[in-house]
């Protein structure tokens, strides 16, 4: 492909006025403005921006399925044709030069604004290629992932989705380090450089078995419920946090039988019958469940806010905005 840039002659006076790709279409003196012909195309600009992204070459060409060599000849072509220098290369990093700062933004639009486009044809957007990361507490990609998964895949079949089912912290290092497009996790203790966006509150409620004592009850105060055998969450869980925060003057008469890192695996212990747990209520079974309930806890009434997490000042890419928007649109369950 063929690009051909406009460039105003008087931009960034330091530097060739070709140095820097110009959009001169809204200028209002663009009929006399000079046009420089530069010769690179789409892969190319798809290769700066996956370094940018990734962080590496080697990131890069693996998220762009190429080989490292030929990304590097896709860069060396692009640095060729502008004739300046992208990158800050060491053996241990790589970083964008100013006029590479300068022009991410512009590069980032060109794309973007083609993936748009592309993804508004309907039989053009089926056949669309890339990959979304998503990160997620466990509890959410068991409550709503499938349903946006299987309405992403019917949309975009050719796009792979990567799930990445972990703890808020690493969910929130995920985010912070570009590994995941975004995140749906709980408010808590976040990056100053990630940002979060309600959701939907829950509250959180006792898991048991349907023969428990409990079962009966309209309510149960936490202190009631410690008194019997229970299971927790361990300390590096993003939940035991929270908890820990809002049960402060709640006492506690015994410890936990069994400590987890993820409350999924609480839930199954509490089916096989080893004692209750404190869950987030969007953990349990959104249908009626033939050996487990729920049940409301009071005294305090704990709630948790779900939300979505991303970069603080990253735009995402249009697959990961259509993403997003699929989770925006779910029906979320009353908590």
């Amino acid at each position: 492909m063929l690009t051909t840039w406009r460039i105003r002659a008087p931009v960034l006076t330091h530097m060739a006025p070709r140095h820097l790709p110009y959009d001169n279409a809204l200028h209002p003196d663009s009929h006399w403005l000079p046009t420089v012909i530069i010769n690179f195309d789409l892969n190319d600009l798809q290769a700066f921006r996956a370094v940018v992204d990734k962080g590496s070459f080697r990131g890069a060409a693996d998220a762009i399925r190429i080989s490292q060599p030929a990304l590097s000849r896709r860069i060396e072509k692009l640095e060729t044709a502008l004739d300046v220098k992208l990158f800050e290369r060491t053996t241990r990093r790589v970083s964008l030069t100013m006029v590479g700062r300068a022009f991410l933004p512009q590069v980032e639009r060109i794309l973007d604004d083609l993936d748009i486009a592309l993804m508004g044809i309907s039989n053009v957007a089926s056949t669309r290629m890339g990959d979304v990361t998503i990160a997620c507490v466990p509890s959410t990609a068991y409550y709503f992932m499938p349903h946006v998964i299987s309405a992403f895949h019917k949309l975009y079949p050719k796009i792979r989705l990567r799930v990445l089912d972990a703890s808020a912290g690493e969910v929130c290092n995920a985010v912070e380090s570009g590994e995941a497009d975004f995140g749906v996790s709980f408010s808590g203790s976040l990056a100053d450089e990630v940002e979060f966006e309600l959701l939907f509150q829950e509250r959180y409620v006792l898991a048991c078995r349907r023969d428990h004592p409990l079962a009966e009850r309209a309510s149960v105060s936490w202190a009631e419920a410690y008194e019997h055998d229970y299971i927790t969450v361990d300390k590096t869980s993003g939940n035991r946090f929270l908890l820990d925060q809002a049960l402060r003057g709640v006492r506690v008469k015994k410890p936990s039988i069994c400590e987890t890192h993820h409350v999924t695996t609480m839930i199954g212990l509490v089916e096989a019958g080893l004692g209750v747990a404190m869950v987030p209520s969007i953990a349990m079974p959104g249908t009626e469940h033939p050996i487990l309930l729920s049940v409301p806890l009071v005294e305090p009434q704990v709630m948790r806010n779900v939300g979505l997490i991303k970069r603080r000042g990253r735009t995402l890419p249009p697959a990961a905005l259509e993403l997003e928007r699929l989770v925006r649109e779910l029906p979320f369950r009353s908590a």
